[in-house]
């Protein structure tokens, strides 16, 4: 008599769900957090509220202060080729079809606020060309161009450009992010733009400009933070809020 025996397969299937976006590795937040630059820039945005507050409140005098705070998202592949393959849609300017591409195989680091300074005496001087009937031709609504650049120099006051602007490593090269805008509250003006890099650059500093073409333009506000470093394929988007807060 013959016997015979049946073999069933088994197999067991387990499965992840990769996260699209993540916190910033703790070491960079601590390396940006803990420097001069970023405890002074702290201080002062808190402490221009509260005075606004103060003097208001307190001697009945009007007092607006402008404070501003610069936020930052890395979005990178995890495949080298994943991301070349975004750059070839980029590139063709099937833009539709690259940003639903990267969403299914790109993912988000998320930096958080990485300055609040500095205001630039050009900028201003712009705002005020803007109160008196647009002298020169200012208009404040131009603020809304995102440029980046590998700078470590301290931000100051009277900046006019940044110190060492990203041209060629950009896609496209030598122009700024178009930022969109916002109103997340009554006081509050927000820009928020996204550049695109197809070579390696370790991203350093951050500037709000009246103009799209980079080395050109009024800078409103730069900004210096530790290194963002991005591969061919990777994004940064840029967040900058300007508030106004008022006395009285």
């Amino acid at each position: 008599m013959q016997s015979t025996a049946t073999v069933r397969p088994r197999g067991s299937l387990t499965a992840h769900k990769l996260p699209t976006a993540m916190p910033a590795p703790t070491a960079w937040t601590l390396q940006n957090r803990l420097t001069w630059r970023y405890i002074s820039g702290a201080l002062a945005f808190w402490l221009a509220r509260f005075f606004s507050w103060f003097t208001g409140v307190l001697l009945g005098t009007r007092i607006v202060t402008l404070t501003a705070e610069l936020s930052a998202r890395k979005r990178t592949w995890r495949d080298s080729l994943d991301a070349a393959y975004y750059l070839t849609l980029v590139k063709a300017e099937q833009l539709d079809a690259a940003e639903a591409y990267a969403q299914h195989r790109a993912y988000w680091v998320d930096y958080g606020i990485v300055s609040r300074r500095v205001l630039t005496d050009a900028g201003i001087a712009y705002i005020v060309d803007d109160f008196d009937n647009g002298s020169g031709g200012a208009d404040v609504s131009n603020f809304n161009f995102h440029g980046c650049g590998t700078g470590t120099n301290a931000e100051a006051v009277g900046d006019t450009t940044l110190q060492a602007e990203s041209t060629t490593a950009l896609n496209p090269d030598s122009t700024r992010a178009t930022g969109s805008r916002s109103q997340p509250a009554a006081n509050q003006y927000r820009s928020a733009g996204t550049l695109t890099f197809d070579a390696a650059a370790a991203v350093t500093e951050h500037g709000l400009f009246s103009t799209s073409g980079t080395g050109t333009g009024t800078l409103l506000d730069r900004s210096v933070f530790s290194p963002i470093n991005v591969a061919s394929g990777d994004s940064i988007t840029f967040t900058y809020t300007l508030s106004l807060t008022a006395g009285g």
